[in-house]
């Protein structure tokens, strides 16, 4: 996860956006489907 904070002049809003890359949890998924479909034949 990538946090960035962004300011503007004078301080009076600070905006905070939080970036998540689940990319790994999709293909770690799809390994294991493979792998089920490749011991069960």
């Amino acid at each position: 996860m990538k946090l960035y904070v962004f300011g503007t002049p004078g301080g009076a809003h600070v905006n905070l956006v939080a970036v998540l890359d689940n990319l790994g949890k999709g293909a770690s998924g799809a390994a294991v489907q493979n792998m089920d479909l490749m011991l069960s034949a």
